[in-house]
């Protein structure tokens, strides 16, 4: 099942359903009005819009009309909670190694995780606003999860089997307000602007064989200004999959229907040629580019993004069709 939200002046949007080739939608106002209000009793309303869902892939739902998704909000416009990881070792291997800083050993056996602003999120078409360019603008592609409630001290297992949905991201970040950030010890706060979010959001079943162990087994593509620079795979090396991400969110509170989780950039290990290291599936984020030339060069040529750039951010299916549609955005200055 795949479902979106769509703009009507108010914070929340309308709820739509969305069919699987994304050429369709119907709106889902006879069943549930937001999506918010599906998650809060989702054993109730999800079969209900899984019937609107077969129909409009039938041709069969009476109103329904082309999908646009200029016209989407983030399938959760705001949210209880948006908890994002750092799932990908090798993303933080690279950036540490680029300044001759040693991972933790923690690292490998507790998740990082930060908890970002939830109140106000980027639909997947909207323009990324940034009150300057000194601030080392990045885009981020990652994976991110919507949860049913999950209880404390839930397990792995549990946690996976709190997945309602899953969604792409761009968790945009403010590269040089970072450092100054991190060293007063409480985390990102102003280096974290509002994140964005796909057009829709899709159960897993939608994924089919592609959903192992809490991970998705394809390739995340991004293309920065017309130019495809990643081609990552969000499978096979992320270190902490979704279940294990949502057992540490609850490890000591409960965690509410409607809770978002992020996996962190999606990254890949390089492979050894001819005595070299290189990167042939790109990189999900400026800064890993950065941290690849340094490592390599002992220097950086790439500089972070400008007004007017764009980025793009997909997920193809095994048959080569979207499967959540694209984050296409643009960087724009503060009015």
């Amino acid at each position: 099942m795949k479902l979106a939200t769509y703009k009507d002046g108010s914070r929340d949007g309308q709820l739509v359903v969305v069919s699987r080739d994304l050429s369709s939608a119907h709106y889902a106002t006879g069943i549930a009005n937001r999506l918010q209000q599906a998650l809060d009793d989702w054993n109730f309303f999800s079969p209900q819009l899984h019937d609107l869902y077969v129909a409009l892939n039938q041709g069969k739902a009476r109103h329904a009309f082309p999908f646009d998704p200029a016209q989407c909000m983030a399938p959760l416009p705001r949210a209880y909670q948006w908890a994002d990881g750092s799932a990908y070792l090798n993303h933080v291997e690279l950036v540490r190694a680029s300044r001759q800083s040693e991972v933790p050993k923690s690292f490998y056996s507790d998740p990082l995780m930060y908890q970002g602003g939830s109140d106000d999120f980027l639909g997947p078409c909207d323009d990324v606003v940034v009150p300057s360019e000194s601030f080392g603008i990045d885009f981020e592609a990652e994976i991110a999860v919507i949860t049913g409630d999950v209880p404390m001290g839930a397990t792995p297992e549990q946690g996976l089997e709190s997945v309602r949905l899953l969604m792409l991201a761009n968790d945009v970040s403010l590269r040089h307000l970072i450092p100054d950030e991190l060293a007063k010890g409480f985390g990102f706060f102003q280096s974290k602007p509002a994140t964005a979010f796909s057009p829709v959001a899709i159960t897993p079943d939608e994924l089919g064989e592609a959903w192992q162990g809490g991970r998705v087994h394809l390739p995340l593509l991004c293309t920065w200004n017309g130019r495809k620079v990643g081609m990552c795979d969000a499978g096979p090396e992320m270190t902490f999959h979704f279940g294990q991400l949502i057992a540490h969110m609850a490890k000591t509170r409960r965690v509410r229907a409607g809770s978002i989780v992020g996996s962190g950039t999606v990254s890949n290990k390089p492979i050894e040629v001819e005595g070299r290291r290189e990167w042939p599936k790109g990189y999900s984020c400026i800064a890993e580019k950065r941290a690849i030339e340094t490592v390599l060069d002992g220097k950086t040529a790439t500089d972070y993004m400008r007004f007017g750039d764009t980025i793009r951010i997909e997920m193809k299916g095994r048959d080569g069709h979207s499967l959540f549609g694209a984050i296409d955005q643009t960087i724009a200055p503060l009015d």
